[in-house]
Protein backbone atom coordinates (compact mmCIF):
# COMPACT_ATOMS: atom_id res chain seq x y z
CA UNK A 1 0.00 0.00 0.00
CA UNK A 2 1.54 3.62 -0.85
CA UNK A 3 1.08 6.18 1.64
CA UNK A 4 -1.67 8.29 0.38
CA UNK A 5 -3.71 4.58 0.61
CA UNK A 6 -2.65 4.65 4.89
CA UNK A 7 -3.47 8.10 5.32
CA UNK A 8 -6.66 7.93 3.91
CA UNK A 9 -7.56 4.90 5.58
CA UNK A 10 -6.13 5.83 8.97
CA UNK A 11 -8.41 9.35 8.04
CA UNK A 12 -11.36 7.54 7.29
CA UNK A 13 -11.13 5.45 10.66
CA UNK A 14 -10.63 8.62 12.51
CA UNK A 15 -14.03 10.63 11.33
CA UNK A 16 -15.98 7.33 11.63
CA UNK A 17 -14.59 6.92 15.80
CA UNK A 18 -15.47 10.72 16.18
CA UNK A 19 -18.70 10.68 14.25
CA UNK A 20 -19.71 7.91 16.43
CA UNK A 21 -19.24 9.51 19.47
CA UNK A 22 -20.72 13.27 17.87
CA UNK A 23 -23.97 11.23 17.21
CA UNK A 24 -23.61 8.89 20.29
CA UNK A 25 -23.57 12.43 22.35
CA UNK A 26 -26.32 14.33 20.03
CA UNK A 27 -28.68 11.36 20.68
CA UNK A 28 -27.96 11.50 24.56
CA UNK A 29 -28.42 15.17 24.64
CA UNK A 30 -31.50 15.29 22.42
CA UNK A 31 -32.99 12.60 24.98
CA UNK A 32 -32.08 15.20 27.94
CA UNK A 33 -33.51 18.10 26.35
CA UNK A 34 -37.21 16.02 25.73
CA UNK A 35 -37.17 15.13 29.36
CA UNK A 36 -35.93 17.95 30.72
CA UNK A 37 -38.55 20.08 28.86
CA UNK A 38 -41.34 22.25 30.02
CA UNK A 39 -44.77 20.05 30.27
CA UNK A 40 -48.04 21.85 29.52
CA UNK A 41 -50.12 22.49 32.44
CA UNK A 42 -52.87 19.94 33.16
CA UNK A 43 -54.79 21.57 36.32
CA UNK A 44 -57.73 21.85 34.47
CA UNK A 45 -58.58 18.28 33.72
CA UNK A 46 -59.80 15.39 36.20
CA UNK A 47 -58.26 14.52 38.30
CA UNK A 48 -57.57 11.55 40.10
CA UNK A 49 -58.12 12.29 44.18
CA UNK A 50 -61.07 11.53 46.07
CA UNK A 51 -63.32 14.35 46.74
CA UNK A 52 -63.94 14.65 50.62
CA UNK A 53 -67.74 12.71 51.87
CA UNK A 54 -70.40 15.29 52.32
CA UNK A 55 -70.97 16.28 55.86
CA UNK A 56 -74.19 14.06 56.51
CA UNK A 57 -76.59 13.88 59.70
CA UNK A 58 -74.98 10.86 61.82
CA UNK A 59 -77.47 8.67 64.11
CA UNK A 60 -75.50 7.26 66.90
CA UNK A 61 -76.65 3.57 67.37
CA UNK A 62 -76.47 1.70 70.49
CA UNK A 63 -74.34 -1.41 69.88
CA UNK A 64 -75.35 -2.90 73.06
CA UNK A 65 -79.52 -2.52 72.41
CA UNK A 66 -81.54 -5.21 72.28
CA UNK A 67 -83.17 -5.94 68.76
CA UNK A 68 -87.16 -4.76 69.67
CA UNK A 69 -89.56 -7.67 69.32
CA UNK A 70 -91.94 -7.58 66.50
CA UNK A 71 -95.40 -6.82 67.89
CA UNK A 72 -97.74 -9.89 68.26
CA UNK A 73 -101.01 -10.38 66.21
CA UNK A 74 -103.90 -8.24 67.80
CA UNK A 75 -106.93 -10.59 68.56
CA UNK A 76 -110.20 -10.17 67.02
CA UNK A 77 -112.12 -8.08 69.70
CA UNK A 78 -109.35 -5.39 69.33
CA UNK A 79 -111.43 -3.74 66.77
CA UNK A 80 -114.54 -2.85 68.40
CA UNK A 81 -112.54 -1.71 71.36
CA UNK A 82 -110.89 0.88 68.92
CA UNK A 83 -113.86 2.13 67.48
CA UNK A 84 -115.36 3.09 70.46
CA UNK A 85 -111.83 5.77 70.96
CA UNK A 86 -112.32 6.39 67.27
CA UNK A 87 -114.21 9.11 66.98
CA UNK A 88 -113.84 8.74 63.23
CA UNK A 89 -115.91 5.47 63.78
CA UNK A 90 -119.50 4.75 62.31
CA UNK A 91 -121.45 3.53 65.61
Amino acid sequence: MSLNANFLYFCLNFIEKIMKKVLAIAFIGGLLAVSCSKKPDHTLQDSNTMLPEPDAPTVAADSTAKPAATPAAAPATSAPEAAKTDSTAKK
